[in-house]
């Protein structure tokens, strides 16, 4: 049937048509069954909505699929029904606990990015894997699929070395000085970033407040083969581009089946040949004690052997935030400082660790000696300024030069004491109530570390918007949550809070 372009002026999360019920009963179609459009060579397999009172000579057709079709507003197209992608079978089978082939695997991913499937139709696939897992064998062919359906970075060196953290402590920018101690040493290290989705920062987000980090693949490769390392956003970049389309699907779920092929997948794209994995370990992460931790990463560094990929796990403490600034500008602003004055200590140590364990990694002694110095010299400095003035920034950027929100509240201490713990839940969700990682300027620079003497009075932290309404929000966060604990003795305060029970209901109506 020829129908008429009308342009949605939306994006879709896989194609999808608006079709009026009257058209959609003349060629036998429900909701979400398939349809393919097609104007000329070019085609897209579309699910269908169906519409009361959608003009009858039209389809309704989404700006990113017009896009693939190459038409405008009021151009026609055919459309006619269509069977639904085969990758349907394969999740059916994985529903019943069967197996996913490297075969299956690669009709799911070309479905995933060719926009088949719908979101309902990819959190089945997503809740299928999450409570009957994946094999090591699965977790192979899934990732190599992720990888084989996107773009790769070719940089033509035996060696290419990578970082990543599995995340869940806020303010953690050790990212900002792995990469420049790394590339200042001579060695290639393309550090592809995330954005964040559930803190206050991701590292593309604090690099963005440094320099642009939506470079296209040509644009990265240059930027590394000029100074050997870079800091960019991912998901500009069409590596691994299944992983981007799942995650959309995990975040309202919940849950992360797919995390360690995902990982993988982008460290395999950009050729990575070493890459240090940071497990940090601590409440509110993957990892909440060593046993864990560890267990996590053996499942990355079996899976990496079989990718050709070297990894080295590392357990780092994750029981407050690294350093003080938590938020896309607070923490720019003091991993420029941390890389001329090697302060804070915690960030320091741990981003000279991880960037020591690379240098060991490919056989380089004292790694974590090596790293240091590369940090005191200033050459890691030097390094970091290439690399912004090569990515687009102001080389000479300055930590005081990176805006923050000009609406500010202080919480102060009630009490004389020691901190003995800072609250890593509550601190990432007054920076994303103060509007981070949205509001690049907004965030918490806390003022003292657990273990600090403290007087009553004494400021424990600051919080930046550029909007008084969010700082209000913020305020009845902080009634009602404690973000910093204070004990009257050093170290751990062992009775945390009496817990009161107040009865909803009579207990014998139970």
């Amino acid at each position: 049937m020829q129908l008429k372009v009308v342009i949605l002026p939306y994006e879709s999360a896989h194609y999808t048509v608006v079709l009026d019920q009257t058209v959609a009963k003349k060629l036998d179609l429900k909701p979400n069954d398939r349809v393919r459009v097609f104007s000329g060579s070019r085609e897209i397999i579309a699910t269908v909505t169906i519409a009361k009172d959608f003009p009858q000579d039209s389809v309704g057709i989404y700006t990113n699929a017009s896009r693939i079709l190459q038409v405008n507003e009021g151009e026609a197209v055919h459309v006619e029904p269509t069977e639904p992608p085969k990758s349907l079978d394969v999740i059916r089978k994985k529903l019943v606990r069967g197996k996913i082939t490297f075969e299956e695997a690669m009709q799911l991913m070309r479905d995933i990015v060719g926009g088949l499937l719908s979101e309902v139709e990819l959190a089945a696939l997503v809740t299928a894997i999450h409570f009957q897992g994946l094999s090591i064998d699965e977790a192979y062919n899934l990732t190599v699929a992720m990888v084989e359906t996107g773009r790769r970075l070719s940089l033509n060196r035996p060696t290419i070395l990578d970082k990543h953290s599995l995340g869940g402590v806020p303010g953690d920018k050790t990212s900002l000085l792995v990469v420049p101690i790394i590339a200042s040493l001579g060695f290639t290290i393309p550090k592809t970033s995330s954005r964040a989705i559930t803190s206050p920062a991701g590292t593309a987000d604090r690099m963005e407040a440094i320099a642009p980090v939506n470079l296209p693949l040509e644009e990265m490769t240059r930027v590394i083969e000029k100074t050997n390392g870079c800091i960019v956003w991912g998901g500009a970049l069409n590596l691994a581009p299944a992983d981007d389309i799942i995650i959309r699907v995990e975040y309202p779920l919940g849950i992360d089946p797919f995390f360690v092929p995902s990982i993988l997948a982008k460290k395999l794209a950009v050729g990575s040949t070493h890459v240090v994995l940071d497990v940090p370990t601590g409440r509110g992460t993957k990892a909440r004690t060593l046993e864990e931790a560890r267990r996590i990463a053996h499942d990355f560094i079996e899976l990496g052997s079989m990718l050709g990929i070297k990894i080295q796990a590392v357990s780092t403490y994750a029981e407050e935030p690294v350093g003080y600034a938590v938020g896309p500008a607070l923490e720019a602003r003091e991993a420029l400082q941390a890389l001329n004055s090697l302060k804070p200590l915690d960030l320091v140590d741990k981003a000279v660790s991880l960037a020591g364990t690379l240098l060991e990694m490919i056989g380089i002694q004292n790694g974590f000696d090596v790293a240091f110095e590369a940090l005191r010299t200033g050459k890691a400095e030097k390094k970091f300024r290439q690399i912004i003035e090569a990515q687009g920034g102001n080389p000479g950027i300055k930590p005081d030069d990176i805006p923050l929100g000009e609406k500010t509240l202080t919480v102060y201490a009630e009490e004389d004491g020691f901190v003995y713990y800072i609250d890593n839940p509550t601190i990432a969700l007054i920076g994303k109530t103060a509007g981070a990682p949205i509001d690049k300027g907004a965030g918490v620079l806390l003022h003292v570390k657990i273990g600090d003497k403290v007087k009553a009075g004494d400021p424990l932290f600051t919080v930046y918007s550029y909007s008084s309404v969010k700082i209000q929000a913020v305020e009845k966060i902080v009634e009602t949550l404690r973000a910093v604990g204070i004990g009257k003795i050093a170290g751990r305060k062992m009775m945390l809070e009496k817990i009161t029970f107040v009865p909803s209901r009579p207990l014998l109506e139970r």
